[in-house]
């Protein structure tokens, strides 16, 4: 086999396959150098979804006549003053991004520096670099490339559709925007319109790009971070866990001001809201990290989207407890963007429909309660007797409860709002925090069955789940092998009662067979704990007495993360008086 150098075009066609892999790529590389260069403006032209043209003018620094014929050369860069690849301090080398984009496309580059009496423009056609030439441009420097992939076509068979190429061009201009909100962007893609995004400076300007980006309404529900641990830095701004997303889009990640889309920041931070979160629901909201540069390598990836730490174990423990502070600071909290929605399903529709279709069935006094349900008063704190519903016991942030609807929902009244909680979801969360507090303060305290259970698995459920029987045992749960796909359980936890332990093993058994090696021991463990909340709560369909419901009211008061249950789902929402009057045409 003859070993050969390839031709220079087509080297360059290789690297800008790295680079260059569609046209948001060519549009991050040309506006970071523009962030680069100290520009405060930075407009964006589209056109044809960027394959037809890509226009990027900035109001930087520019170049000389030198540095234009430089700036299209492979490996010349003004962005690393020294010779170690460790110390970057700019988000990427123009010297790399120009001549890939070159290779591929028509690219005009014009500049003009300060020092110049005008300004310099020089071409880059399929990789063919021409001569600078006079060009007439106020300041800083325009970037037009037009044709992309024209050079390599068969590229253009693996580019999506025209609208997913404009919205990942969006999605580009927006994380670099949330990186410099004290840049103005303006972003024209030609089928809608102009967007702007307007620079700001001072307090709040990170607060409101984030609004623009994520929209007024997620905006007005940020909780900020602030931590600081070893010389690396975080701010953020997060959403409250009932602002989630279904997706990872709306979350936002810098490290030293480079927007990344790194997996184990993604990792920390999710980690952060723990059971706060359903396992299908992801945080919102910007984290910015900020680090010595020695400490961090940029250059793991061409696009430098990921980022790899000297000392992840730091970056994720700084992450999750400043998160968790955050949150634990921000206590008991109303699903604030639940309310809209409840006043929306409320509200009477025209066309002749009221928007209820039956009678909602209201038990206001629940003193016929079944004697057998009184599973309740077990987790009613012991030294503190349930208090009687009298008519003004309302000065509580969640009220006196007033009313129980469908056996399942509690409605409470404060003197200014109306209450209304998931009894099973509110108690599901305070039995949670009562295993979690137990374990780590003195374990869990257990039971010894009079007539043991014995529950019958799959074989393999049966040897999956004794082999976590010691982790079992730490919540209280004993249980041992009995023949082939059975396992009997000894010991409960005591403050479980009398659930059905059956149905608990069962369950447990399915979730221990979805763990992987990479899930940490606190993790699975929460996870035990989570399973026997659900089993160890009052149930949907349960119907209360007036004691019970004002209990577990004051009960959610005093538990932490009472806003949501271990599911991630609301516990309860609150409809203002001001709200309601509106509803009602009183305002």
């Amino acid at each position: 086999m003859v070993v050969r150098l390839l031709p220079e075009i087509l080297q360059n066609q290789i690297a800008a396959g790295e680079v260059v892999e569609r046209p948001a790529s060519v549009v991050k590389e040309l506006t970071e150098n523009a962030l680069d260069a100290g520009a405060s403006t930075v407009e964006i032209v589209i056109g044809g979804a960027g394959l037809d043209l890509i226009r990027i003018a900035d109001d930087g620094s520019g170049m000389t006549r030198e540095d234009l014929a430089l700036a299209v050369l492979r490996h010349a860069t003004s962005k690393l003053p020294g010779n170690d690849l460790m110390d970057v301090r700019t988000l990427g080398f123009r010297g790399e991004a120009l001549p890939s984009i070159g290779a591929v496309a028509r690219l005009t580059l014009t500049s003009r520096h300060a020092s110049e009496p005008h300004a310099w423009a020089i071409t880059v056609e399929g990789g063919r670099v021409g001569e600078p030439r006079p060009a007439a441009l106020t300041r800083g420097t325009r970037v037009e490339v037009r044709d992309l992939f024209y050079a390599t076509p068969a590229r253009l068979k693996f580019q999506k559709s025209a609208r997913s190429e404009v919205a990942a061009i969006g999605e580009i201009v927006e994380r670099l925007a949330l990186a410099r909100p004290d840049v103005r962007f303006t972003l024209q893609t030609g089928d809608k319109g102009e967007r702007v995004f307007a620079g700001r400076t001072g307090d709040g300007a990170g607060a409101a790009r984030l609004a623009e980006v994520l929209g007024a309404n997620a905006g007005t529900d940020l909780l900020p971070v602030n931590a600081e641990k070893d010389g690396v830095r975080l701010e953020a701004l997060i959403g409250r866990p009932q602002a989630s997303s279904g997706t990872v889009r709306d979350q936002h990640l810098l490290v030293n001001g480079r927007a990344v889309k790194d997996r184990q920041l993604m990792g920390a931070l999710r980690a952060a809201f723990g059971d706060t979160l359903a396992r299908d629901r992801h945080p919102v909201g910007l984290l910015s990290l900020t680090l010595p540069p020695q400490e961090l390598d940029v250059n793991v990836h061409p696009a430098k989207t990921e980022v790899r730490f000297r000392d992840p174990g730091l970056i994720r423990s700084l992450i999750v407890g400043g998160v968790r502070q955050a949150l634990a600071d921000a206590g008991v909290s109303a699903v604030s963007g639940s309310s809209a929605a409840v006043l929306d399903a409320l509200r009477p529709h025209t066309g002749g429909s009221t928007g209820f279709s039956t009678a909602t069935p209201v038990s206001f006094n629940s003193g016929f309660a079944e004697a057998r349900q009184a599973a309740f008063e077990a987790f009613a704190p012991a030294a503190r007797p349930a208090p009687a519903p009298v008519a003004d016991d309302d000065d509580h942030p969640l009220g006196a409860a007033r009313a129980q609807i469908h056996a399942t929902y509690i409605i409470a009244e404060t003197p200014d709002a109306l209450v209304v909680v998931d009894q099973h979801a509110a108690h599901e969360r305070i039995v949670y925090e009562r295993l979690k507090r137990g374990l780590e303060a003195r374990g869990i305290a257990r039971q010894i069955l009079l007539i043991p259970e014995v529950v019958h698995l799959k074989p393999s459920d049966a040897e999956a789940l004794c082999a976590r029987s010691a982790e079992l045992e730490s919540f209280g749960l004993v249980i041992e092998p009995f023949g082939p796909g059975a396992i009997v359980v000894r010991e409960s936890p005591a403050m479980l009662g009398d659930t059905d332990l059956k149905q608990l093993v069962q369950d447990l058994a399915d979730e221990v067979g979805d763990w992987d090696r990479t899930r940490g021991l606190e993790e699975r463990l929460w996870a035990v704990a989570s399973r026997m909340a659900c089993h160890g709560s009052v149930r949907a369909g349960r119907k209360l007495k007036p004691e019970e419901m004002n209990a577990l009211l004051r009960e959610m008061e005093t538990t932490p993360d009472a806003s949501t249950c271990n599911h991630g789902r609301p516990t309860y929402v609150v409809l203002g008086k001001g709200e309601i009057e509106k509803l009602f045409g009183r305002r």
